[in-house]
């Protein structure tokens, strides 16, 4: 574009230096009558525009091929894993009568602005198009609350996987990123206390003990605790979401450091720095909540105790769920974000995960909580739909499957074929690809050699490198006494069978293969 500029610029001032000469003489010949000061001005303005878009012949600036900062390709093995991974949480989701929806990835920009604290400086903003300010969405959470205020929705429950965006500073070994993908499941509507809530904890369980990454605790907390924490400890209400955020990051600085951001930074006094930090180091059971419950600061704050009593009903909930020995109560845990309002939740891996030659902490891979006021910003009315919700850090898991690939501990498939067509002999492609058709139409997974006389060797080579566990293989006598060959690629068996009963042959080997062996793991 920069060179058809400057070539239209180059052709418009020789046009004009024409006139220019043109005018010189009408005096003459009346030929033109533009003015010569005219034609001058606008031939420096032409050469303005040469002089800014630089020489034609200048050398072209080196460009370097690679994916933005925080981004990254995926490659089929990885893919593979991926999709294996949203299945198997999407059956956790339906399992849980969840129902799908889907939003803009771009939002307006005041839609997503005030509700994320701190972390509002990563949204990315995006130029103005057509009269509209917007911004890439930061999480789905935000964008599901404006979908039940502007649908007039008090009662769903609902996942959503989709592409969100954040201007982190990436750690992709770790499965931080720029952009990434969520996997949300939210409740929203009026019910009884901890019911709802119990059951995001019981479905964040369900996925990891499924997906088998490793060990991992869910650390629970209550907003209205930290609040009550806060105020026993002397720190002003307009400070506390401040406070919160910095005492979010225990999980991965020490409290010394944290202290001195409170101090030095959030304007928290010295002395209300050391009361919170007598807290927010404590973890436990319910033996802790009994013991908070007798505190004699705690207890004299309301919100302190409604947080206490909740997160005692909701360990009894998990008790009865069988999950309370996943689940730590742990003060530290603050979440940053500015929406949640009630109980707050995080699962973490408690296993480094060896990539190449290091081992690396995951931390923390879903998060969640209770979001009551969220849907009332964006309703006219203020109508509030409460809500409770958890997000599953799918790129932190894909990192440890891929760490545990790259190691070999296991194995990817990255095709679904089932039966591969081959021929022992030349000119055989026609009957490969009616045998192919008729597969296919059957609904059987199947695929051939694009050559016309591939060699015997290379296709069967071809099935053991793929992981297809079967062939069939065609042969002129074979054919002429109405015979196929169905070869087992893993064993080397080999039985003829009648060719009018290759398609129910097939199912009933395919139904018998072992799941180990259909994924290619074996």
């Amino acid at each position: 574009m920069v060179f058809k500029s400057l070539k239209f610029a180059k052709n418009r001032i020789s046009n004009l230096l024409v006139c220019n000469v043109l005018s010189n003489s009408s005096s003459k010949k009346s030929i033109a009558t533009t003015s010569h000061n005219k034609i001058q001005n606008e031939v420096s303005k032409l050469l303005a525009l040469k002089a800014q878009l630089g020489s034609e012949d200048a050398a072209p600036q080196k460009f370097v091929l690679k994916t933005p900062k925080g981004t990254r390709d995926y490659s089929p093995q990885q893919m593979t894993i991926r999709n294996n991974v949203l299945q198997k949480i999407i059956t956790v989701f339906k399992r849980h009568g969840a129902e799908c929806i889907d939003t803009p990835v771009f939002e307006l920009k005041e839609v997503l602005t005030g509700k994320y604290g701190e972390d509002s400086k990563l949204i990315y903003d995006l130029k103005d198009q057509g009269g509209e300010i917007l911004a890439l969405r930061y999480d789905l959470t935000v964008p599901l609350a404006r979908y039940l205020a502007m649908s007039k929705i008090t009662t769903l429950k609902r996942y959503h996987i989709a592409k969100v965006y954040r201007r982190d500073n990436p750690a992709m070994t770790r499965g931080r990123y720029r952009e990434f993908y969520q996997c949300d499941f939210d409740i929203a509507g009026q019910y009884d206390l901890m019911v709802p809530d119990v059951e995001c904890l019981k479905v964040v369980t369900e996925i990891l003990d499924t997906l088998d990454i490793g060990k991992y605790i869910l650390k629970v907390n209550h907003r209205r605790l930290l609040d009550g924490m806060f105020e026993v400890c002397g720190v002003p209400v307009d400070k506390f979401r401040t406070a919160c955020s910095t005492v979010d990051k225990l999980d991965k600085s020490p409290w010394e450091e944290v202290r001195t951001e409170m101090i030095n930074e959030k304007g928290i006094t010295p002395d209300s720095a050391d009361r919170i930090g007598e807290y927010v180091q404590l973890n436990g059971g319910t033996e802790l909540v009994d013991k908070l419950l007798k505190d004699e600061k705690l207890i004299k704050s309301k919100a302190a105790v409604e947080g206490l009593e909740g997160i005692k009903l909701l360990l009894s909930y998990c008790d009865i769920l069988g999950i309370k020995d996943k689940i730590l109560f742990d003060l530290s845990l603050a979440r940053g974000l500015d929406y949640y309002t009630g109980v707050i939740y995080e699962a973490v891996l408690t296993q480094s995960i060896k990539v190449g030659n290091e081992e690396l902490t995951v931390g923390s891979i879903a998060g969640g909580g209770r979001y009551d006021n969220l849907v009332g910003m964006f309703d006219s009315k203020k109508k509030q739909v409460p809500c409770v919700g958890v997000s599953i850090g799918v790129e932190r898991i894909f990192s440890v499957l891929e760490s545990k690939l790259a190691a070999g501990d296991i194995a990817v498939r990255t095709n679904e074929i089932d039966v591969y067509v081959a021929s022992a002999q030349k000119n055989f492609l026609e009957e490969r690809m009616k045998i192919c058709a008729e597969l296919w139409n059957a609904g059987i997974k199947t695929e051939q050699s694009y050559k016309k006389n591939p060699k015997m060797l290379n296709q069967l080579q071809h099935c053991e490198e793929n992981g297809i566990p079967l062939a069939v293989i065609l042969g002129e006598s074979e054919l002429r006494n109405g015979l196929v060959k169905i070869r087992d690629i893993k064993t080397r068996d080999e039985r003829d069978v009648p060719r009018a009963d290759l398609v129910s042959e097939l199912k009933k080997r395919i139904a018998a293969l072992g799941e180990k062996e259909m994924n290619g793991t074996a």
